[in-house]
């Protein structure tokens, strides 16, 4: 078989893989076959809008069957770059351009893509190797403490294990409006169940006052909502949360607030003369955008309830982003940073002065974004992104891979994994990537198990989702999936995120069925423990907090792959098999002779290495502790 003239995937053609820090030196190396005379073989590098780079490739060695060509370059900017290789050939120019995922011909269409990020870009030491757990805050524990001020209009349910509402009413209106009352207590009331997850980190969705039940439609930025608790309620989670090892980043609404809000005030229900939709002289006034005062106002994906905000308006920027501000508040009161809801959608000046407001705070706060696609390449409003190169956001939402885990364990393409999964570690900056959001479920998308283990949800309303829950043959096929997949969210680069009751075994479809209450007392305990081990493997070793991946097979009924830390020179390969077969794999083989001092980390049976090998039941997993 042919080797390919490039592959950026392979670090014997670039070196080193991946994204690069401005001023790092990398070495780029192209493989001709020995029949081709080519002349003139170059690299050219660019930045979209600015003049190229031309660096002549130099033989470097023709003692193989090929001839390696070789250049050096050393990035001078942040930011996307893109480049590819031209050569004389018979006469005439070639291109060599990307073909795939990753392999150079001169065939290719596509750009190779270079990301470039700030060299003082850093990722906090106390998220690396960590365990997030993502809690929606009215479903999760209701501690029954009595609360004041709660709006009489809400609908307050007292049947825990019911189905969220979610028809519209006699207007045709999704009102939100049904409340479980989980509340802060709650959750502080948890934290021992929390912690025996290995939890290091809880992510709160919205917990600011809000007359809707996912609270993303803010009415107030400096009150909790009463329901949830106060503002001492919120100072304890902090607190004791803090005293078990595990931080709280808040989830900030930042393009858009509720039409129902002190802001806007579009129902009155924060008096007469308060709020810009009632008072052109309003200091809120300034935020919005009226085609036609007041009925008419820009709102978030044409939603009224959701009038959007000017995040660029000084009054609004410094009411979030100024010291003592927003960001700032509730840093203070205990917050180790932020998660930003739709961060496509707020501008690039916004996102430099919000990341300078919570980095004034200390360095190790750290600030993650909502992106859905490759954040590296992103576009939004014609706008090239810059989110990870420095400056703006530390990490994303990983939802490529999401996609990537859940499609191979219950579709088995390997092909399709193993390039979106490398795509992502070539294209993100390796800070970026050693603190990924690394989910299978959110409170935006199904749980993880009914898409393993059920139908499609495809175009099916909500009543065909309502009705649908897994029978008893489609569980247990699913719980088994549900596993494999969090072995690949537990032990790939970046930090797994478990939203809340995917350890439980909760299914549900997308929003609300999705966001059902947890169910307390009737919980899948195997999962559970699954969970808890899981933990226990990822924190017996520094392999996972920073180190590097190493895709070694890849197969549609197994994977294997290591991590490996370069700098402590700790390492542990995992063993996947996802077959209805028992497997038995080579520890030691040509894929894997980089690694020393075998020692078995975790096998389920005990059984151990013998005579160099590991033996993996159906719907298992191995991991064996070494030195790289």
């Amino acid at each position: 078989m042919s080797l390919p003239l490039f592959d950026c995937f392979d670090s014997s053609y670039k070196h080193p893989f991946g994204a690069l820090r401005r001023g790092q030196p990398s070495i780029f190396n192209v493989r001709i076959p020995k029949y081709m005379a080519v002349s003139g073989l170059t690299l050219v590098m660019f930045r979209p809008g600015y003049k190229e780079r031309f660096i002549e490739l130099i033989l470097q060695d023709e003692s193989g069957d090929d001839n390696i060509y070789s250049c050096l370059f050393t990035p001078n900017n942040t930011g996307l770059h893109h480049y590819y290789f031209t050569c004389i050939l018979d006469g005439r120019r070639r291109y060599i351009k990307r073909c795939g995922a990753s392999e150079g011909v001169f065939e290719g269409e596509e750009l190779f893509q270079l990301t470039v990020y700030d060299e003082n870009l850093y990722t906090p030491a106390f998220i690396r190797g960590g365990i997030m757990y993502q809690i929606f805050p009215d479903r999760f524990a209701k501690s029954g403490k009595p609360h004041e001020g709660v709006p009489t209009d809400r609908i307050m349910r007292d049947d825990w294990y019911a189905t969220p509402y979610y028809k519209p009413d006699e207007k045709g209106i999704v009102r939100n409006n049904d409340y479980f009352g989980g509340d802060l207590q709650g959750i502080i009331e948890k934290l021992p169940y929390i912690k025996s997850l290995g939890v290091t980190v809880i992510y709160l969705n919205p917990i600011f006052e809000a007359h809707e039940n996912h609270r993303y439609n803010t009415a107030n930025y400096e009150k909790i909502d009463p329901l949830l608790g106060t503002e001492e309620d919120f100072k304890e989670l902090c607190k004791k949360a803090k005293e078990m090892g595990i931080d709280i980043i808040l989830d900030g609404v930042f393009s858009h607030t509720g039409a129902d809000s002190i802001y806007f005030n579009k129902f009155g229900r924060y008096g007469d003369n308060v709020g810009a939709y009632r008072d052109r002289n309003s200091p809120y006034f300034p935020w919005y955008s009226f085609m036609g005062y007041p009925d008419k106002y820009e709102s978030w994906w044409g939603i009224t309830t959701l009038p959007n905000v000017n995040e660029n308006n000084e009054q609004y920027t410094n009411y979030i982003c100024g010291d003592d501000g927003i960001l700032q508040k509730w840093i203070k009161l205990g917050a180790r940073g932020w998660r930003l809801d739709v961060a496509d959608e707020l501008p690039d000046e916004f996102l430099d002065n919000l990341n300078k407001a919570v980095k004034a705070m200390g360095n190790d706060k750290i600030i993650y974004g909502e992106v859905w696609e490759d954040a590296s390449n992103k576009e939004s409003y014609g706008v090239r992104r810059r989110y990870l190169t420095g400056g703006q956001l530390d990490s994303v939402m990983n939802y490529p891979f999401k996609e990537a885990i859940l499609n191979y364990v219950k579709y088995a393409d390997p092909n399709a994994f193993r390039d979106s999964i490398l795509t992502i570690m070539d294209h993100y900056p390796k800070p970026a990537i050693d603190m990924l959001m690394n989910f299978l479920s959110t409170h935006d998308t199904e749980r993880a198990l009914t898409r393993l283990g059920g139908e499609e949800v495809g175009w099916h309303d909500k009543d065909w989702q309502c009705e649908r829950c897994l029978d008893g043959q489609q569980y247990l096929y699913g719980i088994s999936l549900m596993k494999c997949a969090m072995v690949l969210q537990f032990f790939l680069p970046g930090v797994p995120c478990i939203y809340y009751g995917d350890e439980a075994g909760m299914e549900g479809y997308r929003d609300p069925f999705n966001r059902r209450c947890y169910p307390w007392g009737n919980e899948n305990l195997d999962l559970i423990e699954f969970t808890k081990q899981l933990a226990a493997v990822r924190k017996g070793t520094r392999a996972f907090e920073q180190g590097d991946l190493r895709l070694i097979e890849v197969t549609d009924k197994y994977v294997v792959f290591a991590r490996c830390d370069k700098i402590t020179r700790d390492a542990a390969i995992i063993y996947l098999n996802k077959s209805t077969k028992g497997h038995t794999f080579e520890i030691k083989n040509d894929h894997t002779e980089m690694f020393t001092h075998f020692k078995a980390a975790f096998d389920r049976y005990g059984r151990g290495i013998k005579d160099g090998k590991i033996t993996v039941s159906p719907f298992d997993y191995a991991v064996v502790y070494c030195k790289c």
